[in-house]
């Protein structure tokens, strides 16, 4: 059985190897320049994960675990466009470095080749692996659009924050792992479990960025410290404050959410309401529920090889306790 960093290393490997056509120059090169620009590749590493809680053979999932990889590296390149951003992993971002009509027609062909190596799979199992996929992959705009959405509505609910991340996040890291099981052949329960942990899993990293953004080490977290209060995110932290905030601290909250001001005083300002309601605790208790939902499933799964989607969960109770 491979260790995680054996699987990304195969990953890493495997994306160099994928055969990118050479022209149009302005069509395939964005493609292998955001390719490159490396990154956790937990996604991939996940189906493979899965994979070999039933089947040590990952020669089977290894072409799908490049398919969601390419989709995901696809989805960040349009992100960018539409929030506009300059830089992606310290590079500057497709539609910087070419321009805006590159970059979309670049990602278009990145979600076709995404299907083309989803579908590299046994005959007997395409259909189950697309079928998960494109669900998948229509939650995930689902989620994109509610977040834009939220950057303009006053009044956004904790309950639809909840279920924007659920897609914009959480469903993808679920189906890499359900589809690991699929083409391992693992049972529709197993799978069924393998979904709910990754699925609650991905919500209790969503929900831990959210809070190392405002109370995070900045070296560690490796972004600026209070982006998201900049930037007048509604994160969980925001909503949670709304929810239990006296009425001079909601004017407060909603005050510095209306200024464009980008200053260290907003963020202590918003830092300290926050510490005032206790809201790092909520967010944390939040992120234990999820994190024990998750090992539910973890748990429930049929396998004598979970070392590795155990080590995956300790991770990320060394961030939260």
């Amino acid at each position: 059985m491979k260790s995680i960093s054996d699987l990304q290393a195969i990953i890493e490997q495997e994306l160099s190897n994928i055969n990118i056509p050479k022209a149009p120059e302005n069509l395939y090169k964005p493609i292998d320049y955001v390719i490159g620009l490396g990154g956790k590749r937990m996604r991939p590493i996940l189906v493979l994960i899965a994979h070999q809680l039933f089947d040590t053979d990952i020669k089977k999932a290894l072409a799908p675990a490049l398919g969601i990889e390419v989709f995901h590296n696809f989805t960040l390149l349009h992100d960018d466009i539409m929030d506009n951003a300059p830089l992606r992993r310290g590079k500057k971002t497709v539609h910087e470095k070419w321009n805006n009509n590159v970059a979309i027609l670049s990602g278009d062909t990145m979600l076709v080749h995404a299907y083309q190596l989803l579908s590299d799979v046994d005959k007997s199992i395409v259909k189950e692996v697309l079928s998960v996929f494109n669900k998948t992959a229509t939650q995930v705009c689902e989620g994109q659009q509610w977040d834009m959405d939220f950057e303009t509505q006053e009044n956004v609910q904790l309950a639809n924050y909840m279920k924007m991340i659920e897609n914009k996040t959480a469903v993808l890291l679920a189906a890499s792992l359900q589809i690991g099981g699929i083409t391992a052949n693992a049972s529709k329960e197993n799978q069924n479990n393998l979904y709910h942990f990754g699925l609650n899993m991905g919500i209790a990293f969503q929900l831990k960025d959210d809070l190392l953004d405002a109370f995070g080490n900045p070296d560690e977290f490796g972004k600026q410290i209070g982006g998201d209060i900049i930037a007048n995110k509604k994160t969980f932290l925001y909503l949670k404050a709304l929810q239990l905030a006296n009425d001079k601290q909601k004017e407060s909250l909603v005050n510095y959410f209306k200024t464009q001001e980008q200053t260290e005083q907003k963020v202590m300002g918003v830092k300290t309401i926050f510490t005032d309601l206790d809201i790092p605790k909520h967010t944390k208790d939040m992120m234990k529920a999820y994190y024990t939902k998750a090992m539910k499933h973890l748990d429930a799964i049929d396998s004598d090889n979970k070392a590795l989607l155990i080590a995956f969960s300790a991770k990320l109770m060394d961030r939260i306790s």
